[in-house]
């Protein structure tokens, strides 16, 4: 069960410490809107570079160690596993909570006070991420240029695990050279309905 959750509980979870840590970058600090936006849109931006090297390096991190592949397989490697499961999509919130103060630990002893501003960001990103790669799984693309990105990730699953890093985008996957070539590839319409959500 720790490696369960419904999606809303997280959102329920983050959306008031987002906004709470905007209200009070501004008014405790005296960051000007205008920096507290622009810093906003930037963390979401590290964000998916954040999830790419999460994802490549860590979900997938490869070792002879029990405990190292206990690890992996809890945070990532039950959901290939599973990829039906919706609960499986966010860390649920025990985990969540300790990694999520564990960075945003790291970023304040980086940035100092400008963390109030760029965690909300991060955070924000990381719940996109979650109901993105919920959506993958749960429906066809619903727009026509967004196709790319649901093939990416239904080949990570079913046809290589080391390509398709990218959730939320393929812009890394695209700078790093683990895009798959989709006008080469030719999908598989049983295994992609292996990966989507059952009814």
């Amino acid at each position: 069960m720790l490696t369960k959750t419904h999606p809303l509980v997280i959102w329920g979870m983050y959306i008031p410490v987002i906004i709470y840590m905007l209200y009070y970058s501004h008014d405790h600090h005296g960051f000007s809107p205008l920096r507290i936006t622009l810093t906003f849109i930037g963390a979401l931006l590290f964000w998916t570079f954040f999830e790419y090297i999460a994802h490549r390096f860590l979900y997938h991190w490869v070792s002879e160690n029990p405990r190292v592949q206990k690890f992996v397989y809890t945070m990532h490697g039950n959901h290939h596993h599973y990829p039906r499961d919706k609960q499986r999509l966010f860390l649920p919130p025990v985990p969540s909570i300790i990694m999520a103060s564990a960075i945003f630990s790291l970023m304040y002893l980086v940035m100092g006070t400008n963390v109030f501003m760029f965690f909300p960001g991060f955070i924000l990103g990381y719940l996109l991420y979650g109901s993105m790669h919920y959506a993958i799984h749960a429906w066809n693309p619903p727009f026509k240029w967004m196709k790319p990105l649901w093939r990416n990730h239904h080949l990570h699953h079913y046809k290589d695990e080391n390509k398709g890093y990218g959730v939320s985008t393929t812009i890394w996957d695209r700078v790093f050279g683990t895009m798959f070539d989709l006008k080469k590839e030719k999908e598989d319409k049983e295994k992609v309905k292996d990966l989507m959500f059952k009814s």
